[in-house]
C-alpha cells in the first residue's frame, strides 16, 4: 500500500506546525524545509483547514496554527480523510471490478485485513507521539531552509 502525496503532505504539515507551537507557520517556510512546491501545500492547507485540523490566518504575518492539541490529532482518522482512495486492488469497487476470478480467489479478504490492520496500527497513534522531537526535526529542517534561501537569492543576481 502507498499513501498518495497529498497524504504525506498532510502529515508533514501537520508535523512541522506541531514543531512550532505558539506562532503562526507561513505556508512558504514549510515549503522551503521539505522543498516541496508552496502551490501543492497550499491546497493541502486548505484540506487541513477544512478537516478542522489547523487554523489560517491571511496576511503579511498569517499562515498556519494548529487548531487542536496534538494529541487530539489521529494519525489513522487523517490518513482516512485525506486518501481519495482506499482501493487496494479492483474487486475491492464492485462497480468498476472486472476481475473474473473475484468470486473464487480470496484475495480480498486477505487484503482487507491487512488494511485494515494497517489503518488500526495508525489509529494507535496521534501527532503528539511525534511532535515531541521538534528539537531534532527543527534542526534538520533548518539547514535545508537556509540553504535553499541561500540558493535562491544568490540565483536572483
Amino acid at each position: 500500500m502507498q499513501l498518495t502525496l497529498f497524504t504525506d503532505y498532510s502529515l508533514r504539515v501537520l508535523l512541522f506546525v506541531a514543531a512550532h507551537p505558539g506562532r503562526t507557520v507561513a505556508v512558504s517556510e514549510i515549503a522551503r524545509a521539505y522543498g516541496i512546491s508552496s502551490h501543492h501545500l497550499m491546497k493541502v492547507a486548505q484540506k487541513l483547514v477544512q478537516l478542522n485540523l489547523v487554523e489560517a490566518t491571511r496576511g503579511r504575518n498569517g499562515g498556519l496554527r494548529l487548531k487542536r492539541e496534538p494529541s487530539a490529532i489521529n494519525l489513522g482518522e487523517l490518513v482516512r480523510r485525506t486518501e481519495p482512495n482506499m482501493t487496494l486492488v479492483e474487486c475491492f469497487d464492485p462497480a468498476t471490478n472486472t476481475c473474473p476470478i473475484a468470486p473464487a480467489c480470496g484475495l480480498k479478504s486477505a487484503l482487507a485485513e491487512a488494511q485494515r490492520a494497517f489503518l488500526t496500527v495508525l489509529d494507535g497513534y496521534t501527532l503528539a507521539d511525534f511532535a515531541h522531537r521538534a528539537t531534532k526535526l527543527q534542526a534538520l529542517w533548518k539547514p535545508l531552509t537556509t540553504e535553499r534561501s541561500r540558493r535562491g537569492s544568490s540565483s536572483r543576481k
